[in-house]
């Protein structure tokens, strides 16, 4: 048999299992290939980037891996490398955590250190510290942009919360709907109209923020929504679904100041849809609270 052939069968073999195979499954399939024709095989398809080697345990997995993802390792990058930095990879902009790292790879700290010292150097990941835990940090592809729930978003700076700038926005949002409802209330057209006038999409106050340019930050919808639910939950504002299934806001009026949720971070945390205590929240209760009352 060609080694041509031998890559192609063992290729085929290796794409039939999109979870992987071990190099005993190799064996089973490929009896009529020498060991030292299917390492060389194993050799070759790896520098091309056609399968990647994953630790699992005490034994190696061989997984088909897309050709058009091209992976940034270069092709001396040893086994180790490989492993690790497919970890990193799967774990996306989410990160991964090295303890994570190591129970995959099997990989003693001290050598699992080393190998990700130089993949930073090499500028192939970066670590990024998380809001989640102050004295921790994830990996993760150095072109990749972290997602919010690692970095808390436009309300996080180096992981301190910005509750003056949440406060100002908090207040800009508020005041652009006491504007519009004190527009619609001039027009006297009776109060069902009114009402109606008073509503403001969220796109329409994320023009008038941005407008207003008070962020040194880009904001987006999402953000301005974030946001608006904000000033609903201080009492300050109502949330309207529409008959397209989207959501509109209006001021009210609160004849009792609230304390306010955006006096507390749980406002705008970027896992509150995660947390179990959401509504009973205690500073023993939720990391978030603990770095906020620091």
């Amino acid at each position: 048999m060609s080694s041509v052939e031998t890559d192609h069968q063992l290729l085929g073999v290796i794409q039939s299992n999109p979870n992987g195979v071990t190099n005993d499954d190799i064996v089973k399939s490929l009896t009529n290939v020498s060991p030292q024709d299917r390492v060389l095989a194993l050799n070759k398809l790896l520098q091309q980037g056609l399968i990647e080697v994953l630790k699992k345990g005490d034994k190696l997995i061989y997984r088909g891996k897309d050709p058009k993802k091209n992976s940034a390792l270069p092709k001396d990058a040893d086994n180790e490398e490989k492993i690790v930095y497919g970890l990193i990879e799967e774990g996306g902009n989410k990160g991964v955590w090295i303890r994570d790292i190591r129970v995959k790879s099997n990989l003693n700290l001290t050598q699992l250190n080393k190998i990700l010292k130089n993949l930073e150097g090499k500028k192939l990941i970066k670590a990024v510290k998380s809001v989640n835990a102050s004295k921790k940090k994830v990996y993760m592809l150095y072109n990749m942009e972290p997602d919010r729930s690692v970095t808390g978003g436009a309300w996080y700076q180096d992981q301190d919360f910005e509750a003056e700038f949440v406060d100002i926005l908090n207040q800009q949002c508020l005041r652009f709907l006491q504007i519009k409802r004190d527009g619609a209330e001039k027009k006297r057209e009776g109060p069902l109209a009114a009402k109606q006038f008073s509503c403001c999409t969220v796109k329409e106050v994320h023009k008038y923020i941005s407008d207003l340019g008070i962020s040194k930050v880009t904001l987006d919808e999402d953000d301005l929504e974030t946001i608006l639910k904000t000033v609903v939950y201080d009492g300050k504002a109502e949330r309207i679904m529409t008959a397209e299934s989207s959501y509109v806001y209006r001021a009210v009026e609160c004849p009792v100041e609230p304390p306010g949720l955006v006096q507390l971070p749980c406002g705008i945390c970027p896992v509150i849809k995660n947390c179990s205590n959401c509504g009973d929240v205690t500073p023993t209760t939720c990391e978030y609270m603990k770095q906020w009352l620091e």
